[in-house]
């Protein structure tokens, strides 16, 4: 298959004709890259598992154009899970709700839930309306790999499995949407992203994050192993350890590169670094980039811990995925 990279009016175009036809494309969103499919289409929704290599208990997310869309794709909006929508949509949050029976089993992976998301990117709310139908998406990317960020990031990996990428510019939150289950009686989020335990907290009065064992995934990104690169990555407990673990690494002949914040330049000296900036939104919006950068520049990752506060524990609960819990 040949994968053209487009943008502008004929990259949505041609884009909206190929979901129409049953295909998928990808697209960009403030998040990561998305690769779409009619969420009405079973057969359609099959294609994207296949370019993934995607496991079908992971369910999708819905992306929409118009909240009006959202009465066709859930059988009941509470109370709460309204004010969610209200606050936080467009935006780069996910609101699972319970499904309706319009919505295929494929999407969800069996599950009688469904989880809602309306991008702000410009340029992914002028592709879901031109294709006249919500689109079921992952992130796209081989499954377990980096999420992209940027239009080259997906071609690189996902070249000849997909027909288009709609090019849209680098992602400006930089890791996946918030994920809030509104089913249940208490929310919780499933999966933390740029908006917050603590800004959720203000609109629902109360909200909890999941940290149990999953058994079923109601959400992407809960079950399997993700973000992870092309080599060995670690998690340093300190700017001090992250560079000792790089000499020692340096001595054994390896090829290590540090990523972590501006602000630690005068610490690191001449050892090779990849800078994520200084503040939450930086961070969050750099970290994938980082990644890519990483493993294509050394053969061992260091990472800084950048906490658990704020939007940092939403960059810290991919990191750990990504090195698979290994901590130095």
């Amino acid at each position: 298959m040949e994968t053209e990279l487009l943008t502008g009016k004929i990259a949505i175009e041609k884009g909206a004709k190929l979901i129409q036809q049953g295909n998928i494309v990808v697209f960009p969103t403030e998040t990561v890259y998305g690769l779409g499919a009619n969420a009405f289409d079973s057969n359609a929704v099959n294609k994207i598992f296949i370019a993934k290599g995607r496991p079908n208990d992971n369910p999708l997310i819905v992306h929409i154009s118009s909240k009006d869309q959202i009465s066709d794709l859930v059988s009941n909006i509470s109370e709460a899970a309204q004010k969610v929508i209200d606050e936080f949509m467009p935006g780069p949050i996910t609101v699972i709700m319970e499904k309706s029976q319009k919505v295929p089993n494929e999407v969800t992976a069996g599950l009688q839930t469904v989880g809602i998301r309306m991008p702000v990117h410009p340029v992914a709310q002028e592709f879901i309306k031109a294709c006249n139908t919500p689109i079921a998406a992952p992130s796209a990317n081989t499954s377990t790999k980096i999420s992209p960020t940027k239009a080259i990031h997906v071609y690189e990996d996902m070249k000849g499995k997909v027909p288009l990428i709609i090019e849209g510019g680098d992602c400006q939150v930089g890791i996946e949407s918030t994920i809030i289950d509104m089913s249940t009686e208490h929310p919780t989020i499933l999966r933390p992203g740029a908006i917050t335990e603590e800004m959720l907290a203000k609109v629902l009065g109360s909200v909890v994050t999941f940290k149990g064992k999953v058994i079923v995934a109601k959400a992407p990104g809960m079950k399997y192993k993700h973000y992870a690169p092309n080599c060995p990555m670690v998690v340093a407990d300190s700017i001090e350890s992250m560079i000792s673990e790089y000499d020692k690494k340096l001595n054994d002949n390896a090829k290590p590169i540090l990523i972590c914040k501006s602000c630690h330049k005068n610490l690191i000296l001449d050892r090779r670094y990849i800078d994520v900036g200084n503040t939450e939104d930086e961070v969050l919006r750099n970290i994938y980039s980082a990644l890519h950068e990483g493993e294509k520049l050394s053969n061992y990752i260091i990472c800084e811990d950048f906490g658990n506060e704020g939007k940092y524990a939403s960059v810290m609960n991919r990191l750990n995925k990504s090195s698979g819990g290994i901590r130095v």
